[in-house]
């Protein structure tokens, strides 16, 4: 059931004006849905440790923002192998069982022709066109399956609209959970972050 709602609140960022997003979970005093809650953290060692302590607490819908990348950020976050490489085998296996579909039900089913002796469906001729469709079906996967797992094009963010969120691209780093999180609760999340040494702890809210 969770998934599902992921699924309809991701396809009303990309379809606001014709898919209805689930109900907010939590909202403020003047009604608007709550986001999710952000922290800062002034040095590199304090965040990375945060995240650790934030992974730790078993919240799985987070990010960390930093001016430059962090080394070993990944596994601090644990984050999990991404799935594009799945994405991409199928979409290549795809494209050469549709090329060489495509070309034997044309040479030997609907317009049977011998060509240089060969018998019909020979599959020799077909492999230039099983190599290019298997390639233009893997870069079209990749270029779309990239975009989908980080939500993209998403042209504004809930973070925008807080004021202190742009000093991320200057000297400080933000770690930022959605209140989507199954572990999410106002109080205890905040509570949290104020354990591991965040600053700044502000309730984020959204527009619908």
């Amino acid at each position: 059931m969770a998934g599902i709602k992921t699924l309809i609140a991701g396809a009303a960022d990309y379809f606001p004006g014709f898919v209805r997003r689930p109900a907010p979970r939590f909202v403020t005093e003047s009604g608007k849905r709550v986001y999710g809650i952000v922290a800062e953290f002034g040095e590199t060692p304090a965040m990375y440790h945060a995240a650790e302590k934030v992974r730790d607490a078993g919240y799985s819908r987070w990010d960390v923002f930093s001016p430059f990348p962090v080394h070993g950020m990944e596994k601090a976050m644990g984050i999990k192998t991404t799935k594009l490489p799945l994405i991409a085998g199928g979409a290549a296996i795809t494209g050469v069982a549709f090329a060489a579909f495509l070309q034997w039900i044309t040479s030997d089913y609907l317009y049977p022709m011998v060509v240089q002796g060969k018998p019909y469906g020979a599959w020799e001729p077909f492999v230039p066109i099983m190599f290019e469709l298997g390639v233009l079906f893997t870069a079209f996967a990749c270029l779309f399956g990239m975009l989908a797992l980080n939500g993209l094009p998403r042209f504004h963010h809930p973070l925008f609209s807080h004021e202190r969120f742009y000093r991320v691209s200057n000297d400080r780093f933000v770690i930022a959970i959605e209140a989507e999180d199954p572990n999410f609760d106002p109080d205890k999340t905040r509570a949290l972050l104020e354990k591991v040494g965040g600053s700044h702890i502000t309730i984020i809210e959204e527009e619908d």
